[in-house]
């Protein structure tokens, strides 16, 4: 069985390359998928990318990835969820799922509702303002802790 991460990105992150690049930059999701790949190949592992705008389905994605048992940990950029979902909360509690919390921009500089995260008290790890490398960081982070068969 590969092991694999599971890159888990929220609302708007389809957006990227695009959504206020002065914030963002010019980087799309198909090159942070692309850096997770390689990065999760780097170390005998496999990267599923998944992006929803949906709140219900990042959820799914944790329930499904914590029964398929070959998931060894995620890369989560819950984006607006961050600061709003309890259920992401409350799903990563429940599959204990190895999780990094990612952050493009850095949230702490920003709008003062962006200060609070629901993720980070069961993150393992928060990336925040590193660009699209904080994703390269969050798989490598992962793969070492978790990683080794």
């Amino acid at each position: 069985m590969t092991r694999r991460i599971l890159v888990l990105n929220g609302p708007n992150l389809n957006l990227l390359g695009t959504r206020e690049p002065e914030i963002y930059g010019t980087t799309t999701l198909a090159d942070v998928e692309a850096l997770c790949a390689a990065e999760a190949t780097r170390h005998g592992l496999q990267a599923t990318c998944v992006q929803t705008n949906s709140e219900g389905a990042l959820v799914d994605a944790l329930h499904e990835a914590a029964a398929a048992g070959d998931v060894v940990g995620v890369v989560l950029n819950a984006a607006a969820y961050t600061h709003t979902s309890v259920a992401l909360l409350d799903a990563i509690k429940a599959t204990r799922l190895p999780t990094v919390e990612v952050h493009i921009s850095n949230p702490h500089a920003r709008e003062a509702f962006r200060h609070v995260s629901y993720v980070s008290p069961v993150a393992e790890a928060v990336i925040a303002g590193a660009g699209a490398d904080g994703y390269r960081y969050a798989v490598d982070l992962l793969a070492r802790r978790h990683g080794a068969a």
